[in-house]
């Protein structure tokens, strides 16, 4: 009992880290650094501080066999770069709680692609997740109105859904052979290779570094420089939340840490109307609802499905 109390807790600490870095990531974006830069700098500051622990102290966990290497550098683009900055275009243009609502619809992805494309049997309750979810959504962006919210969040939002979607079943897949803290050492250090191909090192803004960034909302009279809230984003928003879902993982269900990641979209919303005054109005607040019940009932239905 304890330890299944043990792994909640993790589960719901690394929930609340994701989400509280949400509203940390949206100040930095709002003041100026590019979603890019920001999945750049988190990605590599989050390598190289797992790099040197596992160089130190779990050296022989982080060789490759040669058949999984395609699948490593899959996860490390879509699992970890296009995640991360698909997550951070869609937060800095439309409300954190909105993006995460629709990223945490991945569930229903793969659920379509088990069914469509691998032609896999899937739990009927599906189809149930889907029209709520949908419903959910139509009523949280308002699309009587013409949609409410900024299209290009909303795109980044659905495409990074997408993204996450394929991150869970790349990670399933190398999870046969691969634990979950080696997995995630490789895709951010893919991720960063990549990134640094596309964007070299050197040209990154390094002013933002020692910027004064505002800090919004009801603290928006104080400032921190830049490299204060970049670093919370490596640590506590990115390794101490991975390093604790890997830790409830470890003890609990799949199905049971299903249903507890679904609190991230839901601390998220609150973080940003606790912080950043933002705040849904009657009608959407009831959309989140019924999104958060197909998200639910779409996570019940992939447990209960045949492995991809």
């Amino acid at each position: 009992m304890l330890r299944n109390l043990r792994g909640e807790i993790f589960l719901l600490l690394g929930a609340a880290a994701f989400a509280f870095n949400g509203v940390i990531s949206k100040i930095v974006l709002l003041d100026g650094l590019s979603a890019w830069r920001l999945t750049q700098i988190r990605s590599t500051g989050a390598f190289l501080i797992l790099l040197t622990y596992f160089l130190i102290f779990k050296p022989r966990e982080l060789p490759a066999k040669k058949g999984e290497l395609k699948w490593l550098i899959a996860f490390g683009i879509v699992g970890v770069f296009l995640v991360q900055a698909l997550y951070f275009i869609a937060i800095e243009r439309i409300y954190l709680g909105t993006a995460l609502l629709i990223e945490f619809t991945a569930p229903i992805w793969i659920l379509l692609f088990m069914r469509f494309v691998l032609k896999k049997q899937v739990d009927p309750l599906l189809w149930i997740a889907v029209t709520f979810s949908i419903s959910g959504l139509m009523i949280v962006t308002q699309v009587w109105q013409g949609l409410v919210l900024d299209g290009i969040g909303l795109i980044a939002a659905f495409l990074d859904s997408i993204a996450l979607a394929g991150y869970f079943l790349i990670a399933e897949k190398l999870g046969k052979t691969k634990s979950s803290a080696t997995m995630t050492v490789w895709g951010f250090g893919i991720g960063s290779f990549f990134m640094a191909l596309v964007m070299p090192i050197w040209s990154f803004p390094f002013e933002y570094l020692n910027t004064e960034m505002n800090l919004l909302g009801i603290f928006a009279g104080y400032t921190l420089p830049g490299w204060v809230l970049i670093l919370w984003i490596i640590l506590m928003g990115t390794i101490a939340p991975y390093l604790l879902v890997i830790g409830g993982l470890k003890i609990l269900s799949a199905s049971t840490a299903s249903v507890i990641g679904i609190m991230e979209p839901v601390l998220g919303s609150l973080f940003a109307w606790w912080w950043l005054n933002e705040a849904l109005n009657n009608v959407q607040l009831s959309g989140a609802i019924v999104v958060i019940i197909g998200i639910y009932l779409a996570n019940r239905a992939k447990d209960r499905s045949p492995r991809v």
